[in-house]
């Protein structure tokens, strides 16, 4: 198949690399110049828990404009731009879709499938949820992951599963991934929100690996409070979650990636604004939609914002 990945850090690029691999087509998409070049002078190289792997795309751009469409539209866009960038990039997306390419939207945090679906189409969306991975960009060119736990794919219309979706899925497969197709996917969104509400945020303010937030007591107890607001802000709004103990589902899921740093605190490090707004921040929000109050994520969302005014992002 011929597939766009837009929006090519650390988790865009994990999936390009595997699909390539899996012998489709891939076109990466991102505004990291030097990332683009690396990838067409050398290959994309994914490294980590699906083993070492260097795999040639079949081009990679700074922008959609940019694409070479030498067969024609393509057969499946992946959108996997953060939360704020969405909107622009499916907008920029528009000429290379046919009337029946899908969409497939993944992001942290809440908000990005609405953004797609409404720039698009909701019948064109399929929701990601994607989790366990743990990656980061070790350089241009290269991407590291820690995990490779599962990718979660449903209709954002909640049509259950249909064709698609399992066509997407085997799609995914094909690439070495394991997938699993969903009825409610919105469900997912929640409780992968809980785990990036859970170490997101908190592993930004401390600077902290997440095994090493885990390690510590009191950093482990602001990530405690953080994602326990969420679960209860989830259950006012009659979101069904598949556990009881947010807490227990949180650090289980933290336990399989104790060396990774989450995204928001790798995008702080490397200089550039984090989705803290999407994340953490979206909780105090929620919660007031639900007669809530969500302090801890407050004080963890004013501090991320406060470490990024102070160091000039």
């Amino acid at each position: 198949m011929k597939i766009a990945v837009v929006g090519c850090g650390a988790m865009g690029s994990v999936y390009a690399g595997l699909l390539a691999d899996g012998g489709h087509e891939v076109w990466a998409v991102d505004p990291w110049a030097e990332h683009m070049a690396a990838i067409n002078e050398s290959g994309l190289r994914v490294e980590g828990a699906s083993g070492d792997r260097t795999v040639p795309l079949a081009g990679a751009v700074t922008s959609a404009a940019d694409l070479t469409l030498d067969g024609g539209e393509f057969d499946v866009v992946i959108l996997a731009t953060k939360v704020g960038q969405v909107t622009e990039a499916a907008e920029s997306i528009k000429p290379l879709l046919e009337p029946e390419t899908p969409i497939i939207s993944i992001q942290n945090g809440l908000g990005g499938p609405q953004r797609s679906a409404a720039t698009l189409g909701p019948e064109r969306v399929v929701i990601g949820v994607v989790g366990g991975f743990g990656a980061s960009m070790t350089g241009p060119g290269h991407v590291h992951h820690n995990g490779m736990e599962l990718v979660r794919l449903g209709e954002f219309q909640g049509d259950g599963v249909t064709p698609r979706t399992e066509a997407l899925a085997e799609l995914w497969r094909s690439g070495g991934f394991n997938v699993n197709t969903y009825n409610d996917v919105h469900q997912l969104v929640w409780e992968k929100l809980l785990c990036n509400v859970a170490f997101s945020g908190p592993c930004t303010v401390t600077e902290l690996r997440v095994g090493e937030l885990l390690d510590d007591p009191d950093a482990s107890e602001i990530s405690a409070r953080c994602t326990t607001e969420a679960f209860r802000v989830a259950r006012a709004k009659g979101i069904p979650l598949s556990f009881d103990d947010p807490v227990a589902y949180t650090r289980a899921f933290g336990a399989k990636i104790p060396d990774a740093r989450p995204s928001m605190l790798l995008d702080y490090l490397a200089g550039r604004r984090t989705e803290i707004d999407a994340i953490n921040g979206a909780i105090p929000d929620a919660a007031a939609e639900a007669g809530l109050e969500a302090p801890a994520n407050v004080v963890v969302s004013s501090v991320v914002r406060l470490k990024e005014r102070q160091a000039g992002l």
